[in-house]
């Protein structure tokens, strides 16, 4: 990190601890240093620069009211979601839609070009003894590589426990299918990220869906007394900039969640795709650093944060790696071998530290300005979350609110969202909905959320009416 970054972290966690209060002149000097830290720290939305005056620390939307997230247990034996969902993803590929409801960052911030270097490179050398040798449990450079990336969080994980998979998705079934059978049941988050509602649903499996506040996480006391009442076999969840609400969950919540899952012996499965996109400087720790049982199932890739083209994503499984191989060669086989050899070659030449740390600049800068366009054209009753990572926004109304009316009204007119119905089998979120803020902001979606705003006024006022 560079003198000016780290006084730019200073003076941010001054602004966050109050020192500097909204509205204060931050302190005047002609220092490059300074002037560099006060430049980073405006491009984040810390600070405003004002004419001939200096520069001041900004109101960062603090005044939206935070929305809630899930409501209680919601138990279901038959999940049936996947026909709902295929529909808002669909949408998405249109290239003339403006893609709010994408789950995927804008494809330019992942413009890397090292990486594509690495591919043509590793494609030049491909011989026919590559497919074997990088079979399950996949490249052992790339095993390796994220090994390293373990053990500078403090977090021992050996090669042998890590199998690469086809994108982070393919990794999280093969964990939930290897501790469950048909007729199980899996704990999951309200709202849950509908990747897990689809394998469930998949897999035969029943699920209980447990109330998760956007700052505490999952409700740990529901998930005790259900523990008490039902034979879980897993629990699914995202522990970092959850999906759809951006929550994290707090280190204390994480060490009380290992100790109710580890009495009553429920296998984790922790999906931590958003992990690396945090924004300041303290990355949270996963719940697998306090795994001491090898129960727990820590599921991620690279498609959100360098090459979602690529799929190439992993799970560090602990004793459970040899079945993760067995069940993964009875479906995909293997990861693709040149996307697995290009990523281990170009994490072995450096650079990926100062990739992530450019694109969670560039996306805390993009969610500061999405919520500026939500506190101008939203109407005052909206309720935000501002997660502290990753690319999400959830907002909510007032029930009877129809974020699915408002999802099929945004869509004639070229913009997608993704309405709150997809992350539940249940009604309780039809009056949320998630955006995308990862995009390049620009007129056409300045537009867009211009547009977004004027719609949601008109629901509040037909339904008032």
């Amino acid at each position: 990190m560079t003198r000016y970054e780290q006084l730019a972290a200073q003076i941010r966690q001054q602004i966050e601890d109050h020192i500097w209060q909204v509205g204060d002149r931050l302190p005047s000097l002609s220092l490059m240093t300074v002037v560099q830290a006060y430049q980073l720290l405006e491009s984040q939305g810390w600070v405003v620069a004002r004419p001939q005056s200096g520069y001041y620390v900004a109101n960062r939307n603090n005044s939206f009211a935070a929305a809630k997230g899930g409501k209680g247990l919601h138990l279901n034996e038959n999940v049936e979601i996947n026909a709902s969902i295929f529909g808002v993803l669909q949408a998405c590929k249109d290239p003339d839609i403006i893609p709010f409801g994408s789950a995927f960052p804008e494809p330019a911030l992942l413009d890397e070009p090292k990486l594509a270097k690495s591919l043509a490179s590793v494609a030049r050398r491909l011989s026919k003894f590559n497919t074997p040798a990088n079979l399950p449990p996949g490249n052992e450079q790339l095993r390796r590589n994220i090994a390293q990336r373990y053990a500078t969080q403090g977090i021992h994980v050996a090669p042998d426990e890590i199998v690469i998979t086809a994108g982070a998705m393919e990794s999280l079934v093969l964990s939930l299918q290897s501790v469950t059978q048909p007729g199980d049941w899996v704990v999951i988050e309200s709202p849950a990220f509908y990747g897990s509602l689809q394998a469930i649903e998949r897999l035969k499996l029943k699920a209980i869906a447990i109330k998760t506040d956007p700052i505490f996480g999952i409700d740990l006391d529901a998930l005790e007394e259900i523990a008490n009442k039902y034979p879980i076999k897993a629990c699914w969840l995202m522990t970092h900039y959850q999906n759809p609400l951006g929550g994290t969950m707090p280190q204390a919540n994480k060490k009380r969640l290992v100790d109710i899952l580890n009495k009553h012996q429920i296998a984790l499965i922790e999906d931590d795709v958003y992990g690396e996109l945090y924004f300041g400087n303290k990355q949270p720790i996963p719940a697998k650093a306090l795994d001491t049982k090898g129960n727990f199932f820590h599921c991620s890739s690279f498609s959100k944060c360098l090459a979602p083209g690529y799929r190439v994503g992993w799970v560090a499984a602990g004793h459970h790696a040899t079945k993760i191989q067995h069940l993964q060669m009875m479906s995909t086989v293997s990861a693709s071998v040149p996307t697995q050899l290009a990523i281990a070659e170009y994490l072995s030449l450096g650079g990926y530290d100062n990739h992530l740390r450019k694109l969670r600049q560039t996306m805390e800068q993009r969610q500061h300005q999405m919520l500026g366009a939500i506190a101008k054209y939203m109407p005052a009753s909206v309720k935000v979350n501002m997660p502290k990572g990753g690319y999400f926004l959830w907002l909510e109304f007032e029930a009877p609110f129809n974020a699915i009316r408002l999802y099929q009204l945004a869509l004639k007119e070229g913009i997608s969202i993704a309405p709150g119905s997809m992350f539940s089998t249940s009604e309780q979120f039809n009056h949320a909905f998630r955006l995308n803020a990862s995009f390049t902001w620009n007129e056409q979606v300045e537009e867009a959320m211009k547009t977004l705003g004027r719609l949601c006024h008109y629901l509040i006022n037909e339904r008032r009416e």
